[in-house]
């Protein structure tokens, strides 16, 4: 067990031929968020997503494969993990999952196929065969990126009634029916974004009535009102990650909100940098506060500490992770050098 005040950092990486990452690893944090990496917990192919059950038992991970397949695996006392069992995801290089609240279920984006796929979680966090598959479809103006559909993540809102899935393909954000007796989806609502704007994520808000959707072509963030009655998403302000004096390429990765709703943080790769925007302005107006350097190369990854007051920045290229200080006013201070961990693509602390 990490000692008083440490917790867990579970480290999702790509495991192609010219990469040294060998799966899941494991690493310690303090307090402070300095980080401890230890070997590999697991050995599954481009584990380039993880996400934790809502007891903390069980952790899924996504094989971003061309036959795409999710696993569970057990955590033991000691951090290690131990395989239950798997499940193919009917679609191809999954790249997102996430629980649902009640347990009971795990949803999974196939970004090659464009579809998203429900598979019931059994007791001890066992897998069964998938229960339900929606299929999306149309195109972007982008030849490269928005041939066809791509779902880029798949997430309940805060009440577990509705189902969001984001289509970097479609310029779409479905948002779909639950089920919870069944597992199945009912499409009840489709924000249709800018053509090329290409969204990747979405974050909630604390209070439930807000989302931050992060577009990853655009490298823009949309702040979305969100009305939990009926799942329907409403854009408000779209504002731009990157400087305005920024013109080369440059790709959005990865959106959260801090836990006391005050910001919302993106990652860009290619500027290499996050940008801090605030939520709660005292005007009710969504604004940039900064942009700060990521301190890694190509953070496709960020995520938070368990208490909110730290940031993890994975570097995809550079094969480390930086982390930060976040102060009540959003700035962001390093905490030492970045931690080398080999083509870190997901970071999940544990409470």
């Amino acid at each position: 067990m990490p000692d008083e005040g440490e917790y867990r950092v579970y480290l999702g990486a790509y495991t192609g031929a010219d990469s040294a990452a060998d799966g899941i690893r494991s690493a310690t944090a303090d307090g402070r968020g300095s980080l401890r990496c230890a070997e590999s917990v697991a050995e599954i192919h481009d584990p380039s997503f993880l996400a934790l059950a809502p007891d903390g038992s069980t952790l899924f991970a996504v094989s971003e494969q061309r036959d795409g397949r999710v696993f569970a695996l057990q955590i033991r006392d000691d951090g290690t993990l131990r395989e239950l069992n798997s499940q193919p995801t009917l679609g191809a290089a999954p790249c997102h999952l996430s629980v649902h609240p009640s347990g009971k279920y795990l949803l999974t984006a196939n970004y090659e196929s464009g579809n998203v796929v429900v598979h019931p979680i059994d007791t001890g966090g066992v897998l069964r065969e998938p229960c339900h598959v929606v299929q999306h479809s149309g195109s972007g103006p982008n030849p490269q990126r928005q041939e066809g559909p791509h779902a880029h993540q798949v997430l309940p809102d805060p009440t577990g009634r509705f189902v969001l899935a984001v289509d970097l393909g479609t310029d779409s954000v479905y948002s779909y029916d639950f089920d919870e007796s069944s597992g199945h989806l009912a499409l009840r609502h489709e924000l249709s974004l800018r053509a090329g704007t290409g969204p990747r994520h979405l974050a909630f808000h604390p209070d439930g009535e807000r989302a931050y959707l992060l577009n990853e072509l655009a490298s823009s963030v949309t702040e979305l009102g969100y009305d939990p009655s009926s799942g329907a998403l409403e854009p408000r302000r779209t504002l731009s990650a990157l400087p305005p004096d920024y013109g080369r390429p440059s790709l959005a990765a990865e959106v959260v909100v801090t836990p006391d709703g005050r910001f919302v943080l993106t990652s860009n790769r290619g500027h290499d940098s996050i940008a801090v925007f605030r939520a709660d302005a005292s005007d009710g107006e969504f604004r940039l506060l900064g942009i700060h350097s990521a301190g890694v190369a190509e953070p496709r990854h960020i995520a938070l500490s368990p208490d909110g007051r730290v940031l993890f920045a994975a570097g995809q290229r550079s094969d480390d992770v930086q982390a930060f200080a976040i102060s009540p006013y959003g700035e962001l201070t390093p905490l030492g050098d970045p931690v080398a961990t080999p083509t870190p693509v997901c970071i999940l602390p544990v409470p």
